[in-house]
C-alpha cells in the first residue's frame, strides 16, 4: 500500500518532453516517478511493462501512454542520481528504454564501471558517454523530475499517477490493471 497520499494530483503535466513509450492522445497516461536502485521501483516498471504489453493487445497501441520519470533517492540509495544521468546519457544518443531496461534489470551493479559497461553493450558512443556523465551535462534534467515529483507530493519512489491522478492502490498486477483500465471510462 502507498502511504504517500499528500497530494492526489499529477502537476507537471506530461509533455513530448517526458520519456513515453505510447502517444500522450492514449486513453490512459500512465506516470511513473522511478528509482534505479529501489527493488521496488524494478517490480513496477516490470509490471507496468506487462500490463502494457497486455493492453496494446487487447486495445491497440493508442491505449496506454506510459512515461518514466527519475525520482532517486540518494540519501538511501547512492548510486541512483548517477544511473538516472547514465539513462539520460543514453536517452541523448537515442537509447533511454534500452538503458533504462538495463538498468532496472542489473540494479544491484550501478557503479560507474558498471554503467560504462552497460553503455558499450547498447554500442553507446563511450567518449561521448563518459564525458557527459563526467560533466554532469545531464543532473539538470534528473532534477527536472525529481522537482516535479516533490511538487505532485511524491515523497519516496515507486509513485504512480493515472490520468494525472494518483494511484493509492496496491502494487498487485490485477490491481493495477484494474484501475488504468477504470482511468479510460
Amino acid at each position: 500500500m502507498n502511504d504517500d497520499r499528500s497530494h492526489s494530483s499529477l502537476l507537471v503535466p506530461p509533455s513530448t518532453q517526458d520519456w513515453m513509450r505510447g502517444v500522450l492522445s492514449a486513453k490512459v497516461v500512465l506516470v511513473m516517478y522511478g528509482d534505479y536502485q529501489c527493488s521496488r521501483s524494478a517490480d513496477v516498471y516490470r509490471m507496468i511493462k506487462a500490463i502494457k504489453r497486455e493492453l496494446n493487445t487487447c486495445f491497440g497501441e493508442d491505449y496506454l501512454c506510459f512515461i518514466f520519470r527519475h525520482f532517486p533517492q540518494a540519501q538511501i540509495h547512492p548510486n541512483a542520481q548517477r544511473a538516472a544521468q547514465a539513462a539520460v546519457a543514453a536517452a541523448a544518443q537515442g537509447k533511454f528504454w534500452l538503458m533504462n531496461d538495463t538498468l532496472f534489470a542489473h540494479q544491484q551493479k550501478l557503479e560507474n564501471g558498471y554503467l560504462v559497461e552497460y553503455a558499450n553493450d547498447l554500442g553507446l558512443d563511450i567518449p561521448q558517454f563518459l564525458k557527459e556523465l563526467s560533466k554532469q551535462v545531464h543532473i539538470d534534467r534528473t532534477h527536472e523530475d525529481i522537482e516535479g515529483g516533490i511538487h505532485s507530493g511524491v515523497t519516496t519512489a515507486p509513485a504512480l499517477f493515472i490520468n494525472n491522478i494518483r494511484y493509492t492502490g496496491r502494487w498487485r498486477m490485477t490491481e493495477l490493471m484494474t484501475a488504468i483500465i477504470a482511468a479510460s471510462h
